[in-house]
Formats: structure tokens, sequence, C-alpha cells
């Protein structure tokens, strides 16, 4: 009898170490047994998969002849609207885009706007909220709005699109130099920007954001004198580097014309 009881603890044993010895594993498809990672063999991945992608939209960008902003301005802050939910289409339009891209003119222009916003006021700095737009995503906005009273905000793609698909346009604001840009680039929906104020946030379709009505609407309360001070020296920095502003966006400025890119530029994909 104590033999019997004696083999049958060795076997139990024998199983459980056994057991022990063999990968976990966790449902995949259906009659799959998958192996499942350790924690930190997951964070790794999570954490090289941005890198790769962010890699692979430089390729894509540099090979249609753009350059990162950063590369020729590093002072200059970057916080992609579209890369973020709290934009007019309220959701993520830049899956990969985390970086701004413009054609080299744009982005010497952008150096000299720097320079000279850094000249007058060394405590500011620029900072891009978009910069150049792949024509896939012009067109999810024109979606957004064709039909609405908001339609004429954005440029329909079946006409050519908008500068931003051709690299010549960015969109800006004033920023203190001290605001460290990185804290968003993760996918960080709701982030601090530490921007000045400008009566209405970037991409607010209305009229609030029109700087031909900046007097009215400064006589109505709408627009604060502060804000107006800073719309001008946001315009005045930017028009003296060469870019012009846009009758319906204080944030938006071109550095050619709609007729010249179309004529003489690729839309960018």
């Amino acid at each position: 009898m104590k033999r019997i009881l004696f083999l049958s603890l060795a076997i139990l044993v024998l199983s459980c170490t056994s057991q022990a010895q063999k990968p976990s594993v966790k449902a995949g498809r259906v009659g799959q047994r998958v192996p499942v990672q350790s924690h930190r063999a997951v964070a790794a991945q999570g954490k090289d998969l941005p890198g790769k992608r962010r890699q692979a939209v430089r390729a894509t960008m540099e090979r249609q002849g753009l350059v990162d902003i950063k590369t020729v301005v590093p002072s200059m802050k970057v916080a992609l609207m579209y890369a973020r939910s709290d934009n007019f289409c309220h959701r993520v339009l830049y899956r990969d885009l985390r970086d701004a891209y413009v054609l080299p003119a744009c982005a010497e222009a952008l150096r000299k706007a720097q320079a000279e916003l850094k000249r007058r006021r060394p405590d500011l700095s620029l900072c891009i909220f978009d910069a150049t737009r792949p024509m896939s995503v012009q067109q999810e906005m024109w979606d957004a709005v064709k039909g609405t009273s908001k339609y004429f905000y954005v440029s329909n793609p079946a006409h050519g699109g908008g500068m931003h698909n051709y690299g010549m346009a960015v969109d800006i604001s004033l920023c203190k130099a001290s605001w460290d840009d990185d804290e968003w680039k993760d996918g960080a929906a709701k982030c601090r920007i530490d921007t000045l104020p400008m009566g209405v946030k970037v991409d607010f379709m209305g009229e609030a954001s029109h700087i031909d009505r900046e007097q009215a609407l400064l006589s109505r309360g709408i627009l604060s004198p502060e804000a107006l001070a800073n719309r001008r020296l946001l315009r005045e920095v930017m028009t003296l580097a060469g870019f012009m502003p846009l009758r319906t966006e204080w944030w938006h400025f071109n550095l050619c014309t709609r007729a010249w890119a179309r004529k003489n530029l690729k839309a960018i994909k």
C-alpha cells in the first residue's frame, strides 16, 4: 500500500514539474496556441513601433522633397493639431505623422520668421500646429465639411486642394519659448500647449478667426487688446519672412499662391 502511495505522489510531482516548464499560452485564432509574451517584451514592442512608423513617414516625406522643420529650425515648437483629437473633426487624422514637414524654401522662410520673433521677443517661439498635409487627409477634412456652412474653410481636393497639400503653408501661433513640445508626441490627445491668447483657437471656423474683422471683433469685446496685439505680432514676423496671411484664418500663412503651386509643384501623398 505504501508503495502504491509513493508511486502516486511521484507521478503527481513529475506532472506538476512538466506543466511548470511549459510556456504559458493565450487564445489566438481558433485552434491556435500562441505563447504569452512577457510584459517587458510587449512594452519593448510598443515603444519600438512608433519609432519605426515615424521613420517610414520621414522616408516618404523626404522622397517627395520635404524636410523636417526641426532640422532647419531646432528652436521651433511643433504640436500637430491633427495628430490629436482636439480639432474640428474631433478625431485623430494623422495616425503616424508627428513631425512637421515643408519644402526647403518654406523651412528657410520659417527660420527667418523665428529669428525675427526671437529678436523682438526672446521669451517667445513660433509653434506649428499643421504643416504639410497629405491629400488623403485633406479628403477626410473635406468630407467633414462638404454640404455644411463651413465648407469654405477647407480646400476641395477635387479642385487641387490647398497650400498645405504642396508643402508651402503652415498653421502657426505664438507660445512661450520655455514650453516643452515633446510631451504631446507620444499620442497624448490632451496636452497643455502654452500658447498666447489669440481670441479663438487654431482651426476655429467662425467670424472670430477672420483677420479682416478684427477691429469690429475688438469693439464688440470678442477679441481682447492682448489677443489682437499677439495676432499682429505673428503676422508681422511671418510677412517679413515672405509669408502671406489668409483672410479667414489668423493662424494660416502661405508662402506662394495657389495658382503658382498647382503649376509648379506636386501634391503631397
